[in-house]
């Protein structure tokens, strides 16, 4: 939580309350900031502020940055009507808070991070910032050098004007390949190939940004980041 911060968004992020339920309980006159009573949600809380409903005090908290393993299957949202999403993945309080950093499609498996921090997302989901994004990916057929070079070069999508950014190929076997990408654009690693007229049967992600997904982790699992983990995005 970067400081200061309004009243209403520091009880929000340090409870279960929601935004309406927060406004309750600054109409009640029981919520106090350093002893005085708070009415207004705007009002500016500080690192280290006494932040009370009552008795009970508000434990202001941090940023919370996770690494999940995802199965496939899942979407990569907070919510979805008709599918799982990776949130149903999650046992940790307030996961309305939290944000997916790198979606995946439901059918692919690897590396989603997961964030409150609303700035740290825009580092790994901007393409300004040029945040790498590993993938192996299978394939239905080979690709030659010819098509390769221009996966490096960069392709023109289906429906898009511009081509996409540079990407980096490495032949791990025959129709296996390691794909790193600095872009996110919708269903980009499968389209790139569908302009080669080649199929992805399968794609995984290994990495986002330096953050390597933890081989201990299985399909469903998750643990937090380290903060040497976090620092990797800048």
């Amino acid at each position: 939580m970067k400081f200061p911060v309004r009243l209403d968004r520091y009880i929000s992020q340090s409870t279960d309350y929601s935004r309406k339920d927060v406004k309750r309980l600054l109409k009640s006159g029981e919520v106090t900031v350093n002893g005085e009573v708070a009415l207004k949600a705007d009002i500016k809380v500080n690192e280290g502020d006494d932040v009370c409903f009552g008795e009970e005090q508000f434990e202001g908290l941090h940023e919370r940055y996770f690494m999940l393993h995802k199965p496939e299957g899942y979407v990569s949202a907070n919510r979805d009507r008709d599918h799982m999403t990776v949130m149903d993945l999650l046992d940790e309080p307030r996961k309305d808070n939290l944000s997916v950093a790198g979606r995946l499609d439901i059918d692919t498996t690897g590396l989603v991070l997961l964030t409150d921090d609303g700035q740290w997302l825009h580092q790994v989901i901007s393409p300004k910032h040029l945040c790498e994004k590993v993938y192996v990916v299978e394939t239905d057929c080979v690709v030659t050098d010819k098509q390769r070079q221009k996966l490096e070069q960069g392709i023109f999508l289906k429906n898009e004007k511009t081509r996409t950014a540079p990407a980096k190929v490495e032949v791990i076997e025959d129709c296996v390949y390691r794909v790193t990408i600095t872009e996110g654009r919708y269903h980009q690693v499968k389209r790139m190939f569908a302009a080669l007229e080649n199929h992805v049967e399968k794609l995984h992600r290994e990495s986002i940004g330096g953050i390597i997904l933890d081989p201990d982790l299985q399909p469903g699992e998750y643990r937090p980041l380290t903060d040497a983990e976090v620092a990797l995005i800048k």
